[in-house]
């Protein structure tokens, strides 16, 4: 993504000639790198769930990924922009009926037992499509697969699913667990959600709550060139400004997903020893939003949720809070999305006077202290940025005489109350924009998806006619009129505002300079980091 910043530009211009140096010996680097090493990361958060069937997060992918495999993995230079996994291949039928995986031969789980076609198969009908949050509406239609045989799996469909969508999503919906761990449990409460058990580059070894999670090398690795490090360790440092400080102090040799504060980042780019890298997010396109639960009746009225659109100032946001490292979103499709992003929708200015007499037209009266009425307000607190917007939002709306009431709370209890429980009237979000709308970005608009799924429409919002595209486009295989579909999705959207886009924005990485083969593919922070390397 292009962000206009003087500063950007000023500190990325380094990282870029880091990159352009290291960018023709990746490969034979990834062959040579030195094998051995423990390589300590900071740690954010604690999921409550680690499995990546069930939750498809970033958080959980940070830990989960290096330890459970999908079926393919994004690429920066891979036909369709994926590298086979534990599939060695992929193909569609032409009437979307039926998509034809082959599979690795020779692949272990960590307990030493053969995986095949059944727990792909496992996987897909019993958690993918029943459990998980994104997959769910994935392979919703989604009604048999087939297993000739152990290394091929045939995934056949009640209604036409489009290629295009499958082909997206696999590096995120497609994490596949052990059928033996996992048949004949309450899946969702199983001890294996957070003991994993994969088949990975890593082995789960121990985690200690608010202190690590600890992976050791798996020795029966498919590849045999890889894992080159024989030890991860993530460090839980739920205060983003300790983290420079360590990396500085050489205690930990790499924070991911911003988690030096952006602020600090000029500074921390002139101490000798330390990178900083912009790459390796490309996949991974972060929308800071506001969540509205539309069961209130003030924003179940539309006059409101537009007036809120306009006391928001995106470029203070963009400028202020993310010091350029943003741009300004229009809808719920980023603009680094070129296939389906359009600019065709409706937009809302910043323009506090307007907003106030929107307000008063419609009803809402400012009473004796200056307020139309209070909202309880959650940001989520995973990054700096969300919870320093929900301070400026709640600013924002006093401007208009909405009393906003700041409620924070950590990870788990913020996702209860938000996805489960509903207590709360506006919530600051940071969905994550994976490559194809119906992957992770329909199903924060979308009608009846049950209580309790992370990341989803919770706050009530229903729409006849955008359940009915988003319905459409999930059965259209024709690239072009999904496309077009989803163009009309992005302007029902921005018109009714069942929640307000705001920002979009990757992440930075800074790491020692000893850290090899960092950022080599665009969901690099989320991936399996069996060719990342320790110079020794």
């Amino acid at each position: 993504m292009t962000v206009p910043s003087v500063s950007r530009r000023t500190l990325m211009k380094g990282a870029a000639l880091l990159l352009a140096s290291t960018a023709l010996t990746r490969h034979a680097l990834a062959h040579t790198a030195p094998a051995g090493g423990r390589l300590i990361v900071a740690a954010d958060s604690e999921p409550k769930n680690l499995n990546p069937a069930i939750v498809a997060s970033n958080g959980v992918f940070f830990v989960a990924s290096k330890v459970i495999e999908p079926l393919a993995e994004a690429s920066f230079d891979a036909k369709d922009g994926l590298s086979p996994r534990l599939a060695t291949s992929w193909e569609g039928s032409a009437d979307g009926l039926s998509v034809t995986f082959k599979l690795r031969d020779g692949v272990t789980w960590h307990d030493g037992k053969p995986f095949t076609s059944v727990d792909v198969a496992f996987s897909a009908l019993n958690i993918w499509k029943p459990l998980q949050n994104l997959g769910r509406l994935v392979f919703a239609n989604l009604e048999a697969v087939d297993t000739p045989d152990d290394y091929t799996a045939i995934f056949r469909f009640s209604k036409p699913t489009p290629f295009q969508l499958i082909r997206n999503a696999l590096p995120v919906v497609t994490s596949v667990v052990a059928k033996h761990i996992f048949d004949g449990s309450d899946i969702a409460t199983n001890p294996a959600n957070n003991a994993l058990v994969g088949t990975g580059p890593f082995k789960f070894a121990e985690y200690k709550p608010g202190e690590y999670y600890r992976l050791t090398r798996n020795e029966n690795y498919w590849d045999q060139d890889q894992p080159k490090l024989d030890e991860i360790v993530f460090r839980v440092l739920p205060d983003r400004a300790s983290a420079g400080a360590a990396l500085e102090a050489d205690e930990i040799q790499l924070a991911a997903f911003s988690a030096v504060p952006l602020a600090d980042l000029g500074r921390i780019s002139k101490v000798d020893g330390i990178k900083v890298i912009s790459k390796g997010y490309e996949a991974l396109t972060y929308q800071l939003v506001v969540e509205i639960n539309h069961r209130r009746k003030e924003l179940a009225d539309l006059r409101v949720r537009q007036a809120i659109a306009q006391a928001i100032d995106k470029k203070f946001v963009v400028d202020t809070i993310f010091l350029g490292y943003a741009a300004a979103s229009t809808g719920p499709v980023p603009k680094n999305a070129l296939q389906f992003y359009t600019s065709d929708v409706a937009t809302y200015d910043f323009n506090p006077a307007a907003a106030n007499d929107i307000l008063d037209k419609a009803g809402y009266a400012k009473g004796a202290d200056g307020n139309r009425f209070k909202l309880k307000l959650r940001p989520a607190p995973y990054f700096n940025e969300t919870r320093q917007f929900g301070d400026y939002l709640r600013q924002a709306l006093a401007a208009i005489g909405i009393d906003a009431e700041i409620v924070n709370a950590d990870a788990a209890a913020h996702q209860k109350a938000v996805y489960t429980d509903h207590d709360f009237d506006l919530a600051v979000g940071p969905p994550v924009f994976r490559g194809d709308p119906a992957i992770s970005t329909t199903i924060l608009v979308q009608s009846g998806t049950p209580d309790g799924v992370p990341f989803s429409n919770q706050g009530g919002y229903v729409n006849p006619e955008l359940d009915k595209i988003i319905h459409q486009a999930s059965e259209t295989v024709d690239t072009a009129a999904r496309t077009d579909l989803y163009r009309k999705f992005q302007q029902l959207v921005v018109a009714d505002l069942p929640l307000i886009n705001v920002a979009e924005w990757g992440f930075i990485t800074v790491a020692r300079d000893t850290v090899l083969n960092v950022s080599d593919n665009p969901r690099w922070a989320v991936s399996n980091w069996g060719d990342t390397a320790l110079q020794s």
